[in-house]
């Protein structure tokens, strides 16, 4: 994938629709009288080719050397993107904003400041309703500029409003700066480790949230500091396995966008990623019919203008929409009748490479590894979990555990237990040297080097007292990483009672819907 998607020239064309690429074409020819444009031939040549070769581009280039070939690069590089800027203009606000801010400096640099001003004047109403500090900022230093060196008539009461605005914004922007940086680097740490694996690390955790929360934080009312103090304790008691907090700043999170419809297309990646926690939270605490409505309600939403315009919502609403699924198939058993999303799942993720992380890869193929286990299917289960053992553990440390411990409960589901001695061994000192070893790990290892010397009627008196061992542990805060990427729990019940493990989650799932 890293050789096919190598160039960024290659990718950027390979990321252009239909719509997109004969917009460039017409672009290119109102903007020349000859049609056979050098760039004409480089942009058709790399949109014909599947993956990037040089030697190749060069050969349909006959007339272009090596070194003419990186200039004609940047040239059609610098030509397509000012062609998506014209088309996406009036799809993206703050790509509109920067246009009319751009008329109003060209406007300014011709003399014409009065009518800079005129513009600047309604660009600052938009910016102003839809949060825009970032450009407001950007627009009150142009303004000032003209009240400087201009005599407009309006200094006398302007000097005191340009002022104020100006500090006001810029109070603003250092406060949701703290607020957006804690919550970059929170959510950093869970990309690399995952969960909280013991006291140590939650206390690490919440020394640095508490150090880097700012004190008045809780007293803002901004659009942007509200989203950025809910992701922050969003990402903060999920990472402490918090997960009745974690619903509640996530719900809050979506509420502010519910509370501020305008701004959902303004901020659509945000409301999107919003959704997602919401999902994942009903799913920890398993809320069956919550999950259903807010997966229904991100669905419709999928389908929406803003959404279907950009590739990027695309693709986030296809990874939630997706993940929320499999996991839904998960709370119910229903890990058979699952399986029919994996070749459309797997042909999306193929489709989407471009535009895809390694991370979101790694969840995908754990949950497709988790749906082929808890349908019996343990080879296919081991195939899906090779993929993320192969890969180097330098994301989602949590991940790379329980997919080799999973590996080892397939190998064992399969009888293969020649292999079970070094296996475990194996597994046990990757998860000892990640620190990744809970109570419950560390019994289920005990389990397993030692099951296959059981008779059978002792592995059954064995897995009994098992169960019995880590049931008390369910709700201990640092052993649920144990039960949320692995039931272990449905899993031992299956075995001690001779049923599929798909039925015992099932019969779980139906138990609670006739208490609700």
């Amino acid at each position: 994938m890293s050789n096919r998607f190598s160039d960024i020239l290659f990718q950027l064309i390979h990321s252009l629709e239909k719509s997109e690429k004969r917009h460039f074409k017409l672009y290119i020819k109102r903007n020349s009288a000859n049609e056979e444009l050098k760039i004409v031939q480089l942009f058709d040549a790399l949109d014909k080719m599947k993956d990037y070769d040089e030697k190749l581009l060069l050969k349909k280039l006959p007339n272009t050397g090596k070194s003419q070939l990186s200039n004609l690069k940047t040239h059609l590089y610098r030509q397509v993107l000012a062609s998506l800027r014209l088309l996406k203009r009036s799809e993206n606000l703050e790509l509109d904003l920067n246009e009319q801010l751009d008329y109003a400096r060209i406007l300014y640099y011709k003399g014409l400041y009065l009518q800079s001003l005129k513009i600047l004047d309604k660009l600052k109403e938009t910016a102003v309703l839809y949060h825009q500090d970032t450009i407001l900022i950007q627009i009150i230093s142009l303004e000032k500029k003209i009240e400087t060196l201009h005599i407009t008539r309006r200094l006398p009461y302007k000097a005191d409003q340009l002022a104020r605005e100006a500090n006001e914004a810029q109070e603003r922007r250092k406060m949701i700066t703290q607020l957006s940086n804690l919550a970059l680097k929170l959510y950093s740490w869970y990309v690399k480790n995952g969960h909280a694996r013991n006291e140590k690390d939650e206390s690490g955790v919440k020394k640095f949230f508490q150090e880097n929360l700012p004190s008045n934080s809780n007293e803002q009312t901004g659009f942007y500091e509200r989203l950025y103090l809910y992701q922050s304790y969003n990402w903060y008691a999920f990472i402490c396995q918090d997960f009745l907090r974690y619903y509640r700043y996530a719900q809050k999170w979506v509420d502010l966008f519910n509370s501020q419809p305008e701004m959902i297309n303004v901020e659509t990646g945000h409301y999107i990623k919003g959704m997602h926690n919401i999902m994942n939270a009903h799913f920890d605490l398993r809320n069956h019919a919550k999950l259903d409505r807010a997966l229904e309600e991100l669905e419709a939403f999928s389908h929406s203008p803003i959404v279907q315009r950009h590739d990027n919502f695309k693709v986030q609403t296809f990874i939630s929409i997706q993940q929320a699924r499999i996991n839904r198939h998960f709370m119910r058993g229903t890990f058979r009748e699952g399986l029919p999303l994996v070749p459309y799942i797997e042909e999306k993720l193929e489709a989407y490479a471009l535009f895809l992380d390694k991370h979101r890869i790694l969840v995908f193929n754990y949950k497709i590894a988790m749906l082929y286990f808890g349908s019996g299917d343990y080879a296919a289960s081991i195939d899906y979990l090779q993929r993320i053992i192969n890969e180097p553990p330098d994301l989602r440390n949590d991940l790379q555990c329980y997919a080799r411990l999973v590996h080892l409960l397939a190998h064992y589901e399969l009888g293969n237990f020649e292999l079970m001695e070094s296996l475990t061994k194996s597994v046990y000192r990757f998860m000892a040297k990640m620190e990744n070893l809970t109570v419950v790990e560390e019994e289920m290892f005990w389990f397993l080097r030692n099951s296959f010397r059981f008779s059978r009627h002792k592995l059954k008196q064995e897995l009994e007292q098992f169960l019995q061992k880590i049931k008390h542990l369910e709700k201990n805060r640092f052993e649920t990483r144990a039960f949320a990427y692995l039931d272990i729990i449905s899993w031992l019940e299956s075995k001690a009672y001779q049923k599929p493990m798909s039925q015992v989650i099932h019969d779980k799932y139906l138990a609670s819907r006739r208490r609700a």
